[in-house]
């Protein structure tokens, strides 16, 4: 069933384009396609752009346009857009699982009565859309986690997660770009810099790129990070 873009009003200098209330690719598309039609010829007064899982956030200058101006600009093509599939680029970032570098793997295993190795398997064999990038610069909001390790957050949620965290939450799973506080639950970490203000590019993903796991060797781990550190980006563009 098709469902109708619903505009909703954010404060006096932003809207939000809502195209459902799914984690879908089908909604991300959309919401991905009206951002790059919106990028290429912007509206009059249209500062920036925010894509979400399934809603665009457009901040306009209120002194320029106004709700229903910028309505009537993009309410036709917000109706008719084709979902664009993703960006066309595939990475694959290396993961070292369980112990120090992910410790709650063998917790998530139990949880579904599966092997530590079954998890990382599991975790491992999925293609992951990025859906949104957000929270802090450079989180990855990944869709396409298997459901058979979906696990609810944790109830105490702890307050430093390693930059390079490789988690799940939920259905959802996610790429730590610095340290922060978390709920979520930490399989493994990746060497692999998503954010570095001082290279170029500062963000290494976007939304609408496509991630796969490659499960690691924790001997690796020292020289994968001095490369990282040193600005390679460690992350194999596979794909785009």
């Amino acid at each position: 069933m098709v469902q109708t873009p619903r505009f909703l009003p954010c404060g006096d200098s932003a809207l939000t384009v809502e195209f459902g209330s799914a984690i879908d690719p089908e909604l991300n598309g959309k919401v991905l396609a009206l951002d790059a039609l919106l990028r290429a010829s912007p509206p009059v007064g249209l500062i920036e752009t925010v894509p979400t899982y399934r809603s665009l956030t457009l901040q306009f200058d209120p002194t320029v346009t106004d709700y229903e101006a910028l309505i009537r600009q993009i309410e036709g093509v917000a109706r008719d857009l084709q979902p664009q599939s993703s960006t066309g680029t595939r990475w694959r970032v290396p993961v070292v699982y369980g112990g120090e570098y992910g410790v709650d793997l063998e917790d998530v295993a139990q949880r579904h009565s599966l092997t530590p190795s079954q998890v990382i398997e599991i975790h491992s064999n999925a293609v992951y859309r990025i859906y949104m990038i957000g929270f802090l610069p450079g989180f990855a909001y990944l869709g396409g986690l298997d459901p058979r390790i979906a696990t609810s957050r944790r109830t105490q949620p702890r307050l430093k997660v390693p930059s390079g965290s490789i988690m799940i939450g939920g259905e959802q799973a996610g790429i730590v770009p610095m340290e922060m506080p978390s709920g979520w639950h930490l399989l493994g970490r990746t060497p692999v810099l998503s954010y570095a203000p001082e290279r170029d590019p500062v963000f290494l993903f976007t939304t609408g790129d496509e991630i796969v796991f490659e499960p690691i060797d924790s001997a690796r781990w020292d020289a994968l990070e001095k490369a990282a550190l040193a600005g390679e980006s460690v992350a194999e563009r596979v794909r785009g």
